[in-house]
Order: structure tokens, then sequence, then C-alpha cells
């Protein structure tokens, strides 16, 4: 069976780690602890986390990508979850690795409230670090929709929003398989 998910830390040496609930995790020598998600195991994190959105009885009538980061993770609830009304708010915060603006910001085309009145909605992204973002399309949701969750890949111990639905709880960097290549074009930012 190949991992779902490894954890490196310098301290590990290298080798596996064992077996958890999301699946194995292996270790490699590093300078930082990293969590990675490779694409070809991504496909059973995503699937685990729509099962466990499922199990809970919650059916949304709307998921909501935040975007970039959760476009590929809406995407794929949307299928597992027979979900078609995907919507995407188009958020920044992180300008690079560990550097964040003040406050998160809502780029356009901006989503109107009126598209998910009364809805169940469904929040998707890949993270929840600092829960910021999270908090920012909470807050966008608040009083407009019939009831909001938020559904993500990893949750770290900080986040302001707690989720309802969590492929796994870390508190390392971790790496997507969407995100660890350079842009191609020029200037573009790594991890942003």
């Amino acid at each position: 069976m190949a991992p779902l998910c490894s954890s490196m830390s310098n301290e590990e040496g290298g080798g596996w780690l064992g077996r958890t609930d999301a699946g194995w995790l292996w270790s490699v020598a590093m300078s930082e602890e990293r969590e990675i998600l490779y694409w070809d195991t991504y496909g059973s994190a995503v699937r685990e986390l729509a099962q466990v959105v499922a199990d809970d009885g919650y059916r949304p009538d709307i998921i909501l990508a935040i975007a970039r980061g959760g476009l590929v993770v809406a995407g794929s609830l949307g299928y597992a979850l027979s979900v078609k009304n995907l919507y995407v708010m188009n958020v920044v915060y992180y300008t690079g690795v560990n550097e964040t603006l003040d406050v998160p910001t809502t780029l356009p085309p901006y989503l109107d409230k009126v598209d998910l009145k009364d809805s169940n909605v469904l929040i998707a992204d890949d993270v929840a670090d600092t829960g910021a973002t999270l908090k920012h399309v909470h807050e966008f949701c608040e009083g407009s929709v019939g009831d909001v969750r938020s559904a993500v890949l990893y949750e770290k111990p900080q986040s302001l929003i707690k989720c309802e639905y969590v492929w796994k709880r870390t508190d390392a960097w971790i790496e997507f398989p969407w995100s660890t290549a350079p842009p191609i074009i020029d200037g573009g930012v790594l991890d942003a």
C-alpha cells in the first residue's frame, strides 16, 4: 500500500513510522518537519474526507471553494458527494511561505450572497492553517445561508476555525502536489 502522506523530520532519520487512521507515514531526513501529500494518494484522502461528511448526514446544497488551494478539494468533494453546485470565493492572505497580508482580502469576481441564500454550504479548502481565510469566508456566509460547515484536508492546532470535517490534523508545514513546483511563468511566487 502506498502512503497517503508522509511526515518528515530531521530527528527521525528516515524509515516507516507506522500506520495511522489516515494511512502509512514515512519519514525522511530534512531540515524541518514537513507533511507531504502526493498526487497518487490525494484521491484516497479526499474520498475519506467526503465519507466523513456523508457519514455525518450533512448534505450540502453548495460547495464553496476557497481559491486557490480549495479548488481541487471542492471539485473532488463535489463528485464524491454528488453536488454539482460549486462556487468559488477568491481570497488572498498568504503572499509567500510564512508571509501574509494583515487580513484576508476577497478578490473579484465577487460572490453574490443571494446565490447562497438559505442553502447548506460546505466550505472547502486544502488547509486550515491560521484559519484567517476560513474565518473570513464564514463571516461572509453568516446570516445568508441555512447552514455553513467546513471541510479541509489538513487542520493545524492554531486555526481560528475548528472545521467540522478534517482528513488529518498536523502542525507540520504541508506540501501539496499542486503547489510544490515553482510557477512556470516568471515572477510567480512558490507556495503563495
